[in-house]
């Protein structure tokens, strides 16, 4: 073989090499951002999970039974009697 064809043939070879090596190396990457956009999928899930549960919480919380039960267990009130009751009308044009 002359000189010549045997460079273009090494040359050849090392191109086939370096392509197979870029193939493993980008198929490898890419499971790894597979794998990273799988665990993203799932913390995507459990913050969806969460957010509902929060605005569930939320609903519950403002709710007119909810904030009589608070009122009366944490600020200590409660129904006024009916001798309590004090019904001030107001006065027009005058």
């Amino acid at each position: 073989m002359k000189a010549s064809r045997r460079i273009m043939l090494a040359l050849l070879t090392l191109a086939v090499l370096v392509s197979a090596i870029a193939v493993v190396h980008s198929k490898y990457r890419s499971r790894v951002l597979f794998r990273e956009l799988k665990a993203l999928d799932r913390q995507i899930d459990e913050v969806d999970i969460e957010w509902e549960q929060l605005l569930l919480e939320h609903g519950t919380w403002g709710t007119p039974a909810h904030i009589e039960a608070s009122a009366r267990k944490q600020l200590k009130m409660r129904m006024p009697r009916a001798d309590e009751i004090v019904i001030i009308k107001e006065q027009h044009g005058g």
